[in-house]
């Protein structure tokens, strides 16, 4: 197995939620916050490949996922849950292939999409605003984004993001909702290697405490913040849906007992196609990332599940920390 380590720029250890940086930097409106690129890091971009419409599986080539973003092939932009419509063509634009943050059960878990340049960030945000595509809502992803929200607008200076929203998005639910739908937009926006913390603002007026839990928000928030709603192992590539073939790169972020853990994949009838140790950089409350390529042993082409889990410290048995659905190729 070729094992590659990736630099932990995102390693910090868990911190309080609350910020309190204050709101008082003047801000510069753009259209979008760059192309996503590819390091190895979480920020990175998506997989070598065609790029495929939000909600379907997608395709790649080579068998890896996680190479280099963007790509010849025309985007799509999402209007609705299952929707999409032709993005209008630009002078100069090309498909950057990027990902969105739903839910998996109360962690966030990556989704393809492709977006066109320029404008890439304010169309990931609108992406994940849509909610999920059809297949993944089949594959038990959700949103805790409330339907209707709207983004009013989006800046980017010196790698902080603000983002406006309608006042929809702070809507109803509880702490652990609100907390869901902040952690799905700060891991969407820093996605992109020139964002590394997001500022929240609701119908234009910057938010200090959000919503009627009261969180405390009155700054730019990063990963590290919501470090409650990643799983142990988020797994950045590949996506749901995406299509590998072998040799398959992995790569994402970890906090397990000393960043120890492992991937399986396997096919639609159950049979195993690898089962590879993984150590990230850092573990045991310090997240740190992976980056491994291994091969493949399957027989044909179909559904498999890349489960991500580690052996419990108590009895030895197998702990699973969270799966994607993908096809294999063979």
């Amino acid at each position: 197995m070729k094992t590659t380590t990736s630099a932990p720029r995102r390693c910090a250890r868990r911190r309080p939620w609350t910020r309190t940086a204050a709101l008082s930097l003047p801000l510069l409106l753009i259209g979008a916050c760059g192309t996503a690129t590819t390091t190895g890091r979480p920020e990175g971009g998506g997989a070598t490949g065609s790029p495929t419409g939000p909600g379907t599986p997608g395709a790649t080539t080579g068998g890896t996922s996680g190479g280099t973003a963007g790509g010849s092939s025309a985007g799509t932009a999402t209007t609705g849950p299952g929707t999409a419509t032709k993005p209008p063509a630009t002078p100069g634009a090309r498909t950057v292939r990027t990902a969105v943050y739903f839910l998996h059960g109360e962690h966030v878990s990556a989704a393809p999409r492709s977006v066109t340049t320029p404008g890439t960030a304010a169309a990931a945000v609108r992406s994940l605003l849509a909610g999920p595509g059809r297949y993944e809502r089949s594959h038990g992803r959700t949103t805790a984004i409330p339907a209707g929200t709207t983004l009013r607008s989006l800046a980017v200076r010196d790698h902080v993001a603000t983002v406006d929203f309608s006042g929809r998005y702070d809507d109803g639910g509880g702490s652990l909702s609100m907390r869901a739908r902040l952690a799905q937009v700060v891991f969407t926006l820093t996605r992109f290697a020139t964002v590394d913390a997001v500022r929240f603002a609701v119908d234009g007026k910057p938010v200090e405490r959000f919503g009627g839990e009261g969180i405390v928000l009155n700054g730019p928030v990063g990963r590290a913040d919501f470090e409650d709603v990643a799983p142990a192992v988020l797994v950045e590539s590949p996506m749901t849906g995406d299509t590998v073939r072998g040799p398959v790169r992995v790569w994402g972020s970890a906090d397990t007992f000393e960043g120890v853990f492992r991937l399986r994949l396997t096919d639609a009838a159950g049979r195993t196609a690898a089962d590879v140790p993984v150590r990230a950089t850092s573990g045991t409350g310090t997240r740190g990332t992976f980056d491994v390529t291994f091969p493949l042993k399957t027989a044909r082409t179909g559904t498999g599940l890349l489960t991500a889990y580690y052996a419990s410290p108590k009895d030895g048995r197998p702990v699973t920390v969270d799966t994607v659905p993908l096809t294999l190729r063979r």
